[in-house]
């Protein structure tokens, strides 16, 4: 297995874990912390806490997915150790393609100008 496809896979499990603490979370502070208890004294870690826990895991998992998604652009195999930007620049394709003849468009001849001629008459 390359290199690569480790990191695709990081990327995969990163990202679900991100979405999974995302929709835990509630915008008005509802979400996962307001079922430890129901909002009284006695909650199981605490309101504060669990949104802390939630904060913090959402940033260290964005960004370990950013961090992983650049890494990953290290290990892309690019085919060989020389590579052409543009076919302009590599001389031998240029020298190639000059050296083959160009189609040229087929010529018509007299008769069938004079054929077309009388018919339009």
């Amino acid at each position: 297995m390359g290199t690569f496809t480790i990191f695709l896979a990081l990327i995969v499990v990163v990202a679900f874990l991100l979405i999974v603490v995302v929709m835990v979370q509630n915008p008005k502070g509802g979400g996962l912390s307001s079922s430890f208890g129901g909002g009284g004294t006695q909650q199981l870690g605490g309101v504060k806490k669990t949104t802390d826990f939630l904060d913090k895991s959402t940033w260290t998992l964005a960004t370990l997915l950013l961090v992983l998604i650049l890494a990953s652009n290290v290990t892309i195999n690019r085919g060989g150790t020389t590579s052409v930007d543009s076919k302009a620049l590599d001389l031998d394709a240029t020298d190639a393609t000059t050296t083959q003849p160009l189609p040229t468009a087929p010529t018509q001849t007299t008769d069938d100008a004079a054929t077309v001629n009388d018919s339009v008459k």
